[in-house]
């Protein structure tokens, strides 16, 4: 710095990594000094950092942010590496992408910076010397491994798809129907973005993992938005953790965010609460967002109690839809038990799964994968192979939900009718 003071000629000067000493007084003062003297003179110092400049060497400069690649330039940046890897490879390299799982995978690239893209997309082609649609969950995994250890958001990893969801028909098939929502395509066709969707519920019904079978079913990166991390002790933090959340989850985009059990983290806002209107300017921000934001979030909530949410949380616009999840019936519950009897290894043909199905009234999923369970222990003791008397003997012994919260399950279902869509 002392050296341009001195030069006498018109200097256009860069630094890299100055940011962090603009906190030393002697730093400062030979800045502002240099700064007075290229006053009027086509004179020019460039700082280039990733942290923010001292307040007081901030007032002197104007920001300037080259933001992330746009899909278009996401695209180019795809096409010149796989190009590139192509002609440098001693090993043949192809394409197998259609046009739309080529654009599915640059919709995954978006909130990488140009850097990170092109490791990315190196990586996935170097791996098996090929672009396909297998790399579309490799680029999703790589983006979640980014991720981990930042902010309030944590990224979940999807290890099934919505096929090993038993029940919930009707929840399907509107999934379904938006699950091209988020292509250029349908915005051609007048169609905007699916934004989210309410579901309550009975608890263990189904209500999380459906929000995992979204974010599987459509190829999208699950960021889980945890309540509980939020709320901090210092005055303006909770604040600033959930302005934080929202930027990561837009950074991230197109992605999935679920918020389990919404009711409470917000569960002050519709009433007068002790916080001293934390909950409720929280919420504000949280409905304004919801309202107003253009990026490609799917929003998935999920609660439990109806009674603790804010009316102004469940009306269109905030929620595409608002899905009401009931105790499943009969023909879920044999869905359920061929589920979960495959992913024990079991073949649901060797058990009397009709009968299952008829004990098992008013168990929840949950409950029923909990037999299987204990039926799986009752056999092991037994040293022999699990049978259906085993899972039979697991569901006289449970204690079923429905009957521990009649009272309170009858009043959401009540709650629920004409006013939710029956998810099943």
């Amino acid at each position: 710095m002392q050296y341009l003071l001195r030069q006498k000629r018109p200097t256009l000067a860069c630094f890299r990594g100055l940011a962090a000493f603009t906190s030393q007084p002697v730093v400062r003062r030979l800045i502002k000094d240099y700064v007075q003297q290229a006053n009027g003179s086509r004179e020019c110092l460039l700082l280039m950092d990733e942290e923010s400049l001292h307040p007081r060497i901030q007032r002197l400069a104007i920001p300037w942010r080259s933001g992330l690649p746009d899909k278009e330039e996401l695209a180019q940046l795809v096409k010149h590496t796989y190009r590139r890897i192509k002609r440098e490879a001693k090993t043949p390299v192809v394409s197998e992408l259609r046009t739309t799982e080529f654009e599915a995978l640059v919709l995954n690239l978006r909130g990488l910076t140009r850097s990170e893209a092109i490791r990315i997309v190196e990586s996935v082609i170097l791996e098996d010397h090929q672009l396909s649609r297998n790399d579309l969950q490799r680029v999703i995994d790589a983006k979640r491994r980014l991720l981990e250890g930042s902010g309030s958001l944590e990224s979940m990893t999807i290890d099934f798809d919505i096929d090993e969801v038993g029940g919930l028909r009707g929840l399907k098939k509107w999934l379904g129907d938006r699950r091209g929502g988020f292509t250029d395509k349908a915005r051609a066709f007048g169609i905007d973005p699916p934004r989210g969707v309410l579901m309550l519920g009975v608890p263990g019904c189904g209500k999380s993992l459906c929000a995992k079978a979204v974010a599987a079913d459509w190829g999208m990166p699950l960021l889980r938005l945890d309540p509980g991390v939020l709320y901090q002790k210092f005055v303006g933090e909770s604040e600033n953790q959930l302005r934080q959340a929202i930027q990561q989850a837009e950074a991230m985009a197109p992605v999935v965010l679920w918020i389990d059990e919404i009711e409470k983290a917000f569960a002050s806002a519709s009433s007068a609460s002790a916080d001293g209107g934390l909950s409720q300017r929280m919420f504000g921000t949280l409905l304004s967002w919801m309202q107003d934001h253009r990026e490609l979030i799917f929003m998935v909530a999920t609660a439990n109690d109806v009674s603790a949410l804010p009316p102004e949380l469940m009306r269109k616009g905030r929620f595409d839809e608002v899905f009401f999840i009931d105790l499943p019936g009969v023909d879920a519950r044999r869905q359920v038990f061929s589920i979960h009897l495959k992913r024990k290894g079991r073949d649901p043909q060797q058990f009397r799964v009709d009968e299952l199905a008829d004990a098992s009234k008013d168990l929840t999923g949950s409950e029923i994968e909990q037999a299987i369970k204990s039926g799986l222990f009752h056999a092991f003791a037994a040293d022999r192979e699990l049978q259906t008397e085993d899972i039979l003997k697991a569901i006289v012994e449970t204690h079923p939900l429905a009957s521990l919260m009649s009272e309170k399950i009858e009043s959401l279902r009540s709650w629920a009718t004409n006013r939710c869509v029956a998810a099943d």
